[in-house]
């Protein structure tokens, strides 16, 4: 089944928030899936909400990234540039363990992988894009997220570790810009 999910790039005072989530202990944008009978839009502002105590208004995409070969299907992201309308950042600490602002030159590491293109087109303004990257799911069959949290949990290894291990493609830079510029 193919995977829908939504994320959303957060401004203030130039600079983007990222948030390192608890699962992998990777820095990434708010986001996730798309909720039965919920809009990619929506999702993003829940999302957004629910992760950072941020209300937000959307105010263009981005762009959609896609990963046909990807676990369950594939995965098709869709990020959208928001302005913070209410609320106060306050991490949910059952999905955050930090966040903030950054520069481009100042990026947190690790990244999660499939946010990286992401990020560098939120931070340069684009608007249109569509990427597809070509990377391979490489497990030998579709793991669901409780799988995947129970392999990490018995490899005893640092999330941050066992996701670049095990969930980072060879080739992270395997993608085609299809639309914009």
């Amino acid at each position: 089944m193919t995977l829908l999910g939504a994320a959303v790039a957060i401004f203030e005072n130039g600079r983007l928030l990222l948030t390192k989530r608890d699962d992998w202990e990777v820095w990434c944008l708010p986001g996730g899936g798309v909720d039965p009978g919920e809009t990619c839009a929506q999702a993003a502002v829940r999302e957004a909400c629910e992760e950072t105590g941020l209300h937000v208004a959307l105010t263009g995409l981005i762009g959609v990234y896609s990963r046909p070969h990807w676990n369950r299907g594939g995965l098709h992201l869709l990020l959208f540039a928001a302005e913070i309308v209410g609320g106060a950042l306050t991490p949910n600490p059952a999905e955050v363990i930090e966040a903030g602002y950054f520069d481009a030159a100042t990026l947190p590491a690790p990244l999660m992988w499939g946010h990286t293109q992401m990020i560098a087109d939120a931070l340069r303004g684009a608007r249109g894009v569509a990427w597809v990257h070509n990377a391979r799911w490489h497990h030998p069959r579709d793991l669901s997220r409780a799988e995947q949290y129970a392999m990490r949990d018995a490899s005893r290894l640092p999330r941050a570790e066992f996701y670049q291990r095990h969930f980072t493609p060879l080739d992270v830079h395997d993608q085609t810009l299809e639309v914009g510029g």
